[in-house]
């Protein structure tokens, strides 16, 4: 209490969770992005509307609407916890130069960023932390660096295209041996992760077999393991050049159908405002410039059809 008998100012816990509940419009989103519960959220706002005497939302059977008061305030809290964010990543581009925080899709983390993580480190002698997320972080928020996502860059952030990402299915050799044209597959296990559901559909209806009903279907919620049962002679699977490419270039996988492709979206690296020309542009452009160098003989290395036993 103040000498006045005023309860003390409110905390900053409270003030961030009301703008973020204000921001997302509900509790759950503000709770996603703050790492707590919705309750927690809710406690914190009801607080927070107990030392103004006054509420901040209307709370109704479809959501929250901000009350008068609380539009009033927003656009000022939300600058001010900007402006904080900033401060606190400046303060540990200061304190911590050798760290590099990425995040990126759990698929693009294990398959296209890990294996390239020995040079990249090499190269800068970083210390390297990956962040596994199906969605992309709150870049103005959140101590991230650099974003890898089959998305656009979302506001106040840009892109650097890194790779195709071309559709098409991939499988073991004994099992592409089989495989003569697309209305083959009718015989075999398709395999897909089961956020992209629709891959298959889409790659069937372009290549005349949309009718196909394949002898069965497993899905993952992995495209690790998805891969995984591919290699293992389980299935048939929809591959995204993007992180296929290592295995066809070995030969441990080969594309039955040649060149017969659906495009996808690019993998893109996700750059937060001012990131381009601060500490991060060397690697952003040894990352732009390696993937470059080396995509197509990567990617595309093995991709051949197969009929019987021969390979040409």
């Amino acid at each position: 209490m103040d000498p006045g008998g005023r309860p003390s100012p409110p905390s900053l816990t409270a003030l961030r969770a009301f703008e973020a509940a204000a921001r997302h419009g509900g509790y759950v989103a503000a709770a996603r992005e703050l790492h707590v519960t919705p309750a927690a959220i809710g406690t914190q706002v009801k607080g927070l509307e107990a030392w103004l005497g006054r509420p901040l939302f209307h709370r109704l059977p479809n959501g929250l609407v901000l009350t008068p008061e609380g539009r009033a305030a927003l656009p000022a809290l939300t600058a001010a916890f900007d402006a904080l964010n900033g401060a606190v990543r400046a303060m540990r581009a200061a304190g911590r130069p050798r760290e590099l925080t990425l995040a990126a899709l759990p698929c693009i983390a294990q398959l296209w960023l890990a294996p390239r993580l020995p040079e990249l480190q090499g190269t800068f002698g970083r210390d390297v932390a990956i962040l596994t997320r199906d969605e992309q972080p709150d870049y103005a928020r959140e101590l991230v660096d650099l974003g890898l996502y089959f998305a656009d860059a979302p506001a106040g952030c840009t892109a650097v295209v890194l790779a195709r990402d071309d559709l098409f299915p991939v499988c073991a050799p004994a099992l592409a041996a089989r495989l003569r044209d697309p209305g083959d597959l009718a015989g075999t296990t398709l395999l897909h992760d089961s956020v992209w559901h629709e891959d298959w559909p889409r790659w069937l209806s372009r290549h005349g077999a949309g009718a196909l009903r394949p002898a069965r279907e497993a899905a993952f919620s992995l495209y690790g393991i998805a891969l995984d049962a591919a290699l293992a002679g389980s299935g048939v699977l929809i591959g995204h050049s993007a992180l296929v490419g290592p295995a066809l270039a070995a030969g441990r996988l080969v594309a039955p159908f040649g060149d017969r492709m659906v495009a996808g979206a690019p993998l893109r690296l996700i750059v937060p405002a001012g990131g381009e020309g601060t500490r991060l542009a060397p690697v952003i452009r040894w990352l732009s410039g390696e993937v470059r160098a080396s995509q197509t003989a990567r990617s595309y290395a093995r991709l051949i059809r197969v009929k019987g036993n021969k390979l040409f």
